[in-house]
């Protein structure tokens, strides 16, 4: 499928499918990197020419990675729907974008389309579209999924609580979470990222975790981020596992280098759904995401960190998870560089994710050795709130002291929900009125302004340290 573009009197060549979306791909570091990258501004223009004029269905028809090589292939090809493609079948990329854009594409057809899709189709797309382009269709979409709440619905947004601590000390990892609630965040998850994959801790932190939802009879649910057979123990062991988490990839080899298929993935989401723990509703998986892990394993397969990125979000849609995260800037700066890199990288995910049905969640953060700040991570912040983000991370004071790198912080979420008008989960916001976290307006109320005797509880709880009664 040898593509050819004149400019002036130059002409660009693009040999295949891999080359032709590595170079319209906006500049990165991951692709420099990996040698894939445009060599210059004017080639990467002559690519997305020539993007622009592929036929979609030559997407399908050749994925990037070889369909005898890669489950992941096996899985986007013998799972696609072509009936639910048929409105966009005949459409080249360019025109697909325009059709995204218009008025046609509405949150019901872009719901109806999202099966037919391919990675491919939607990593093509993006690579001709600004910024405002990604916000604007993303926005349309909503990916509503639940467990003991219900996630993603119009007019909401949802926080995560990342209360790690270096040692997985109990009374750090509490008194952490109590300080998210008490600022109305946690109905996303409650998830620890553990210090070790020790078992024997994993049950412990499972067990903390149960213990306080239990107490306080709060509509939201736990997760330990352990290896997904770390989780499978735990579930064997008895723990009160609520979500299985798993880091997943874009290809086969990329996700064996995790430890994983997609036959443990199913094993996972099994287990965890014969617990029957959730109570309105049995999305049980969490997972995580980000652009470079393919090629940090080496298993790109000579593609572009985006095209993979997208793939990997075949993987989670395949096993209807509650949250997929994309933790943005969190690999480093070697595959995103600086702020800029790193908004244009989240704004991708959180579009691909969406269009292919997924509900999307962002890290929005970066690591101490890139070149951003967190301006640049309000610029992401903001246009993810626009574009309906599902939901972000709440990291106490925006650093996370176990994983070492910046974040949101409880108030940033707090920021996002006032200035756009978002309320928290509805099952999660009747808890926080009850408990008189939130007053009449949704705004949380100071800690010192005559606490309900509930509200009293979870104070006493973070006081001392989140040790409970």
């Amino acid at each position: 499928m040898a593509r050819t573009v004149d400019i002036g009197a130059r002409r660009y060549r693009f040999d295949d499918l891999r080359t032709l979306l590595a170079k319209a791909s906006p500049p990165r570091s991951g692709d420099r990197l990996a040698g894939v990258a445009a060599q210059s501004h004017e080639e990467r223009v002559a690519a997305r020419m020539a993007l622009a004029e592929l036929p979609l269905v030559e997407l399908l028809e050749a994925p990037v990675v070889p369909y005898e090589d890669d489950e992941v292939t096996r899985l986007i090809v013998d799972e696609q729907d072509a009936p639910a493609l048929a409105p966009v079948r005949s459409q080249t990329v360019g025109e697909f974008r325009d059709w995204l854009l218009s008025d046609a594409a509405t949150a019901s057809t872009l719901t109806s389309l999202a099966p037919g899709l391919t990675p491919e189709m939607a990593a093509a797309v993006s690579k001709l579209m600004r910024n405002q382009d990604l916000i604007a269709v993303a926005r349309k979409i909503r990916v509503v999924t639940a467990f003991r709440n219900t996630i993603g619905l119009p007019g909401r947004f949802s926080v995560r609580i990342q209360p790690n601590h270096p040692t997985d000390a109990l009374a750090g990892v509490s008194a952490s979470i109590v300080d998210g609630l008490l600022l109305g965040c946690g109905d996303a998850v409650i998830g620890v990222n553990p210090a070790t994959d020790s078992p024997a801790r994993a049950a412990e932190l499972l067990r903390a975790l149960d213990d306080l939802i239990e107490r306080y009879a709060i509509p939201t649910q736990s997760c330990v981020l352990a290896h997904l057979t770390t989780s499978l123990e735990a579930i064997e062991a008895g723990a009160p596992v609520d979500l299985v988490f798993q880091s997943i990839a874009g290809s086969e080899a990329a996700n064996r280098s995790f430890g994983i298929s997609l036959a443990l993935l199913e094993e996972g989401r099994e287990a965890a759904q014969s617990l029957r723990r959730g109570s309105v509703g049995d999305n049980v998986m969490y997972f995580e995401t980000g652009q470079g892990s393919a090629l940090s394993a080496g298993a790109h397969h000579g593609c572009d960190q985006q095209t993979m990125e997208a793939r990997a979000y075949a993987v989670a849609r395949r096993f209807a998870p509650l949250l997929v995260n994309t933790v943005v800037g969190f690999i480093g700066p070697e595959y995103l560089y600086d702020g800029k890199e790193i908004v244009r990288a989240g704004l991708e995910d959180h579009f691909c994710g969406k269009l292919l049905g997924v509900p999307m969640g962002c890290d929005v953060c970066y690591t101490n050795h890139a070149e951003a700040d967190q301006d640049d991570m309000d610029v992401l912040l903001t246009s993810l709130g626009v574009a309906g983000c599902n939901f972000i991370m709440g990291v106490p004071g925006a650093d996370d002291v176990m994983l070492h790198y910046q974040s949101t912080s409880y108030h940033d979420a707090l920021y996002l929900r006032a200035v756009l008008g978002l309320r928290p989960a509805p099952e999660f916001e009747r808890w926080l009125q009850r408990m008189e976290i939130l007053d009449e307006a949704g705004r949380v109320r100071p800690r010192l302004n005559e606490p309900s005797a509930a509200r009293r509880l979870l104070i006493a709880d973070l006081d001392r340290g989140g040790e409970g009664k």
